[in-house]
């Protein structure tokens, strides 16, 4: 029998349709050790040491993948392929190994991008290992995030209101905003007109007033022309109070019109590119008015479904799968002339813009 560990229940229950019989398929439920609450719980003076302990609630979890690794031929640790699931794969694996003093255990870490039988099948069949580096990249903001919660919010609670909350993230977030808040307490508005006129075929103006401060006073003509006055007498016209556009404005009901040129464009627009993770979340939060959190719930449900690929990356690679099943609708729905030769690719990350790096450099 081969054990195989993932991070949540309905993930479990997706694998367990697709590895056979002799596969076990167990799930930790998220983390399954962490720092405990009631104190700090890093050895400042030891070089940073995390002191864990088995989180509350866990105890159940932790002892039947004890019970089960005792039977276990290899034991897969197939979390999520970011540096929280490989600080959960870690965890689990001292864990079993501790309580494993007499059998040496065999470990292999299987991880995918897809929950699709393809994508499993083959990270079991072509296991790895631990990426030691993003262990230690998450203890890191793990201890970052202990000390600087708990050093730094008791400040707040004497400066400003008890309960409030300071971490890594809130910290950057803050000065982002207040950054914001100064250019915007900074900025001097200037006034500014802008004057449009409607024409329609007969080459005269149409009917006065139809807009006015921004607001529809009669409906255009379905053949008018909008223009914008950009500039009179040969000079450009950039008009700064209601005095500067009034005498033009008393000249365009009677006057003539011509089209002098007539200028024609090809444009194209290329799709865009597929979401990373701040992408989706910015898109939901203007389209669909949900919250950091609800995308990611929501993302995470279509993930271990197997409908989406993995969500927590600036990746905008596809799945294979994806493509070729999106490529044959296309073909057979719309015809082979609506299908390009090959998929367009898109560059693997997406990069920090150079305005906000300089702030942390």
């Amino acid at each position: 029998m081969n054990l195989v560990i993932v991070e949540s229940p309905t993930k479990a229950r997706k694998l367990a349709g697709y590895l056979g019989k002799d596969y076990k398929i167990e799930a930790s439920v998220g983390h399954v050790r962490d720092l405990p609450s009631k104190s700090l719980s890093i050895d400042v003076e030891n070089n940073f040491e995390p002191q864990y302990e088995i989180s509350d609630g866990k105890k159940t979890v932790v002892n039947t993948l004890k019970k089960l690794s005792k039977d276990a031929d290899t034991i897969y640790l197939a979390m999520d392929p970011d540096r929280e699931g490989e600080a959960i794969a870690w965890h689990v694996k001292y864990l079993l190994e501790e309580a494993s003093k007499k059998k040496k255990l065999k470990f292999a870490r299987s991880t995918f991008n897809e929950i699709t039988k393809t994508a499993v099948m083959k990270a079991i069949d072509n296991p790895g290992k631990l990426n030691l580096a993003l262990v230690d990249a998450q203890q890191a903001r793990r201890v970052v995030d202990r000390l600087v919660g708990y050093k730094l919010s008791p400040v707040l609670w004497k400066k400003v209101r008890r309960g409030l909350s300071a971490g890594r993230v809130q910290s950057v977030a803050l000065r982002l905003i207040v950054e914001r808040e100064k250019e915007i307490a900074a900025f001097i508005p200037e006034e500014y007109w802008e004057l449009d006129v409607a024409l329609n075929l007969n080459k005269d103006a149409a009917q006065n007033n139809v807009f006015v401060e921004g607001k529809i006073v009669d409906q255009l003509p379905d053949d008018a022309i909008v223009a914008r006055i950009s500039s009179v007498a040969g000079k450009k016209f950039e008009p700064k109070t209601e005095a500067d556009v009034k005498d033009v404005a008393d000249f365009i009901p009677g006057a003539k019109y011509q089209i002098q040129e007539v200028e024609r464009k090809e444009r194209r627009r290329a799709s865009l590119a597929p979401f990373t993770t701040s992408t989706m979340q910015q898109t939901a939060a203007t389209r669909l008015g949900f919250t950091s959190k609800q995308t990611m719930t929501l993302a995470q449900q279509l993930y271990e479904e197997g409908l989406i690929t993995y969500h927590r990356t600036d990746s905008v690679n596809l799945s294979q799968t994806a493509i070729d099943m999106s490529r044959s609708f296309i073909n057979d729905k719309y015809g082979p002339q609506y299908l390009p030769k090959q998929a367009r690719m898109f560059a693997g990350k997406t990069k920090m813009p150079k305005r906000l790096m300089k702030r942390f450099v």
